[in-house]
């Protein structure tokens, strides 16, 4: 695939992914939530979330979205129930000074990944940039391994760049927060735009 075909993919992209969605709204409450942790993981599953969709869409999966609509619901209600318990757990965590914060129960590498590949799936963005938007600004009929491959590689790193800032804006608005009984109400702000975010996935 030519450099220019591949610059315009990373540009619409990067401006797909800054928007604010469903992925932004979960990384930034879990950041602001839990800091850090964890982050590289989460973000990964989102990553490779964006691959797989481009790889429904190169076999020619928006037509079949079309004739199995109702199995596309599924998978975005099953997104949408990931995010209200999401949701649930940062609206009744324990607030806890971020200074001495330490990582939640059963926040593991694998589990993680799995949260973020699931958010993937369920994110009707997402679906929609890859299965809708994406066929009219390339000709996926003819795209190749190598090209396939060299789209991917854009996919992972301007998603990972673009997370990666808002973790780290996250994080750094977390630590102006000093107090056992602000922590609780960031908790809860949190909490409910995770569920506001499932909603969306589950309406759109």
């Amino acid at each position: 695939m030519d450099f220019g075909t591949l610059a315009f993919f990373a540009g619409i992209l990067t401006l797909a992914a800054i928007s604010p969605g469903p992925a932004v709204v979960a990384i930034v409450a879990r950041t602001l939530a839990r800091g850090r942790a964890g982050s590289a993981a989460f973000i990964a599953g989102l990553a490779v979330g964006d691959v797989l969709w481009l790889a429904a869409a190169a076999l020619g999966m928006a037509a079949l979205a079309a004739t199995l609509g109702s199995l596309f619901v599924l998978v975005r209600l099953a997104g949408a129930a990931y995010l209200l318990y999401m949701a649930f757990r940062l609206w009744t965590a324990p607030a806890t000074v971020p200074e001495f914060a330490a990582p939640a129960a059963g926040s593991g590498t694998g589990r993680l990944f799995g949260a973020g590949l699931a958010i993937s799936f369920g994110n009707p963005k997402t679906m929609a940039f890859y299965l809708a938007l994406l066929p009219t600004l390339v000709d996926l009929n003819r795209l190749s391994l190598l090209g396939f491959l060299e789209m991917s590689g854009v996919i992972l790193v301007v998603l990972a760049g673009v997370f990666a800032a808002y973790v780290v804006l996250a994080d750094r608005a977390r630590r102006f927060v000093a107090s056992t009984r602000a922590m609780r109400w960031l908790n809860r702000i949190c909490g409910g735009a995770m569920a506001g975010a499932a909603v969306a996935v589950a309406t759109k």
